[in-house]
């Protein structure tokens, strides 16, 4: 859709002007008036987009509260008593101040982790290495928001505010939205079905069961093959897979778009007609709720994982790991080679471990890989996290605040409350001896703290050399499964290893790293706070209401999933 003529040449506008037309012309894109979008339940105007944006606040509000700031206009610049050296031009104040780049990194990356199982590509886990990329880098923005990129970038020193980066991350949302409703001209044309058409329920079914096995296949999907993609449902429906469950998924979002508008539709007709602007409200559904659906079975692997753990600390025996028998749910095959790259594997002078949370978040287990994005297993740990920071709301803490908050922690594995080993007492007063007298919430000396308190949830900090292995796309083309003949052979060392009882000591590594520690402070002045706040909503109106083209892929079919649950069959 081309830019309202008001808004182009918005650089040439003054602020005040883009800014009393820009919030009604937002409302209008999100919530489907004037640029053909979805449709929305009847409301008061702009309640969808109101809602759209508390939503994302309430996610990450308490995150934003922990993380250094800038000091904003008008205030305080302080420190914490005793002060931590990479917050030397940060300060806690809740009601002012922005966060610098990696800060906002951290923060965006861990929204669509946690909410979404959403791996978006140039903001893959950063391994815990200082130099990282930034939210500028994302593949999505450099395609679709090249002059959102540049402002970023000039701009970069000063640091976004709270309402900032709910906009930044609302943006994101909708260009992935847009991707979505690619697929969904797809679904119609597969099913001989034009988008001008209203259809009825079965047929809407039909589409969006359409849409589903594309999203899943990712971005080798064949767009464009209506013999092949009548095949690849058949086959689907009649496997033993997952597709049962899927057509519920998607049955439930339907019965749910007719519960909303049921105030609004004709009660004696016997059956209604969709519009393809209905279908584009339940497909951002789907792909809004997909990740934590899918991670009912992510949960199921989980705990196959935990019964080849014998002593409950958050690792499986190498062995086991293969030795699944034939019957098994789920059969692990990732090679060790891969294992090793992505930080799941545990070798010690005895034996060797993988890992269970650092294997559930690793890109095996990442599915519907568009060329933007992938839908990988939730990350357990940032819950946990949000809890911690949802009661500090500073960047540190000391050991005295943080261990009593921890102990009252409840995980899926973990019953609260519940007395901490004197081991986890003593480590957690060495970190804060690191960083005179109190604990960075999010350096890895902390995340390796917290993998120790949940380790089935909490990843070990592993320093990846090479932050790539951590992105599915690397695996697609390179060997990540052993034949079933080398799994066999390496199950024969189940029935030979001596797994040793729990270690006395912690495998610990003492290398820190600052996930938002600053690497270039600037300075916060009133015009480049307001321009930046101007520039990410903007993004939201130009950026936002184009068409995304080209992002998937008409080539061959091929898996998408580099694990277990690719296509139900």
């Amino acid at each position: 859709m081309a830019a309202p003529a008001s808004f182009r040449g918005a650089p040439q506008l003054q602020l005040q002007e883009l800014q009393e037309s820009l919030h009604e012309t937002m409302q209008a894109i999100l919530q489907g008036d004037g640029g053909n979008r979805t449709k929305q339940a009847p409301g008061k105007p702009g309640s969808a987009l109101n809602k759209q944006l508390d939503s994302i606040e309430a996610s990450i509000w308490q995150t934003f509260q922990s993380l250094p700031k800038k000091a904003g206009n008008g205030g305080s610049h302080r420190t914490l008593h005793p002060p931590l050296p990479f917050l030397d031009e940060f300060h806690q104040d809740v009601s002012a101040g922005h966060i610098n780049s990696r800060s906002v990194r951290y923060l965006v990356h861990n929204y669509f982790a946690k909410e979404h199982g959403w791996l978006i590509k140039g903001l893959e886990p950063h391994g815990h290495q200082d130099n990282v990329s930034e939210v500028h880098e994302m593949t999505i923005l450099q395609d679709k928001a090249p002059w959102l990129v540049e402002s970023l970038l000039d701009r970069k020193d000063r640091g976004l505010s709270l309402s900032d980066t709910v906009a930044m991350i609302a943006t994101l949302e909708r260009l992935i939205f847009d991707e979505a409703h690619v697929l969904l001209q797809a679904s119609y044309s597969l099913n001989s079905l034009k988008i001008e058409d209203e259809i009825d329920e079965q047929s809407l079914h039909e589409v969006l069961m359409s849409y589903l096995v594309l999203f899943e296949i990712g971005e080798r999907a064949v767009l464009d093959n209506r013999a092949l993609h009548r095949a690849l449902k058949a086959k689907a429906a009649r496997s033993d897979g997952n597709w049962p469950l899927l057509v519920e998924f998607e049955q439930d979002a339907v019965h749910n778009f007719n519960f909303a508008l049921r105030h609004v539709r004709n009660p004696f007709r016997d059956s209604h007609l969709y519009s393809f602007q209905d279908a584009q409200a339940i497909i951002e559904d789907l792909t809004r709720g997909y990740g934590k659906w899918q991670n009912t079975e992510c949960q199921q692997m989980k705990r196959e994982l935990m019964d080849l753990d014998p002593h409950g600390m958050g690792r499986a025996p190498l062995g086991r790991f293969y030795s699944q028998p034939e019957n098994a749910e789920y059969h692990f095959t990732e090679t060790q080679d891969y294992l090793k790259k992505v930080g799941a594997l545990e070798e010690t002078m005895g034996d060797t471990y993988v890992r269970i949370a650092n294997y559930m978040t690793g890109p095996s287990n990442c599915i519907a890989s568009s060329s933007y994005y992938s839908v990988c297993c939730l990350n357990e740990c940032e819950v946990l996290m949000n809890e911690l920071e949802s009661k500090i709301l500073a960047p540190s803490a000391s050991p005295e605040r943080i261990l009593p908050l921890a102990s009252n922690l409840s995980s899926a594995t973990v019953d609260a409350p519940r007395r901490l080993p004197a081991v986890m007492h003593e480590k957690l007063h060495a970190i804060a001896e690191r960083h005179g007298g109190e604990v960075a919430l999010h350096g890895r000396l902390f995340a390796q703290w917290m993998h120790y308190a949940f380790p089935n949830e909490c990843p070990f900090p592993h320093i990846i050399e090479d932050v790539a292995v951590l992105a599915p796309g690397h695996w697609i083309d390179r060997k990540i499964a052993v034949s079933k003949a080398e799994r066999e052979e390496l199950a024969v060392l189940a029935s030979q290893e001596v797994v040793e009882g729990p270690a006395e000591t912690l495998a610990w590594s003492e290398e820190e790293v600052l996930a938002t520690a600053p690497s270039s402070p600037g300075s916060s002045g009133s015009s480049g706070s307001n321009s930046l706040r101007f520039i990410m909503q903007v993004a939201l109106l130009l950026g936002l209401g184009r068409t995304v083209l080209g992002s998937w892929r008409l080539t061959d079919i091929s898996p998408g999933k580099l694990g277990k649950t690719d296509l139900p069959f």
